[in-house]
């Protein structure tokens, strides 16, 4: 929340990474979320911006090649 607050994200905050696919029950389960809302006066402002866990191996690359397929 604190980041998001800082550098505005509001199109979603993306957590990757190795771990990330091992907490998406964790994510699922409310606590995550409610303590990134935790922000008092800030909470309204974060309730619209989402939170997210990539689970597809090398995203990076997956993006890479979407921009290079939309260019041609």
């Amino acid at each position: 929340g604190n980041l998001a607050l800082t550098f505005g994200a509001r199109g979603g905050v993306y957590v990757a990474g190795g771990i990330a696919p091992r907490i998406v029950d964790f994510m699922a389960a409310g606590e995550f979320r409610e303590r990134f809302l935790a922000k008092g006066r800030f909470r309204d402002y974060l309730n619209d911006i989402p939170t997210r866990v990539i689970t597809r191996s090398n995203p990076g690359l997956c993006g890479a090649f979407r921009f290079l397929k939309e260019r041609h």
